[in-house]
């Protein structure tokens, strides 16, 4: 399970580097909410930030936390170091909860909590 939840959140980072926005929305539940900096958002605003194009060009992932909600839950929580397409590196620190759904995994919450690189 770990594999399939870190693959899973990965392919949100792939779709974001790609600005692929139906593959950041088939990773996302109808019912998604996002809570960011600027605010709120559903599956339609995520996806919806790639109209222009990618929205990263590279990243990591680190420092991994899994911890399981229960049967068909698991909060995964880890630090994402990224750049941007025009810009240089940022990081934050992520939790996604995600919710078995058949035999795959689909994203129900994220929020991000941006940090100040040092340096």
């Amino acid at each position: 399970m770990d594999n399939e939840i870190r693959n899973a959140e990965r392919a949100v980072w792939e779709a974001l580097k790609a600005g692929d926005p139906s593959a950041d929305a088939a990773c996302l539940s109808a019912d998604f909410l996002g809570v960011y900096p600027s605010g709120f958002a559903d599956r339609a605003a995520h996806a919806g930030q790639l109209a222009e194009g990618p929205s990263v060009a590279a990243y990591r992932i680190g420092e991994e936390h899994l911890m399981p909600l229960g049967p068909d839950h698991v909060l995964y929580a880890y630090r994402a170091d990224f750049q941007r397409p025009a810009g240089g590196w940022e990081a934050m620190l992520v939790s996604s909860v995600w919710r078995r759904e058949g035999a795959g995994w689909i994203n129900v919450f994220s929020q991000d909590t941006p940090l100040a690189l040092t340096g």
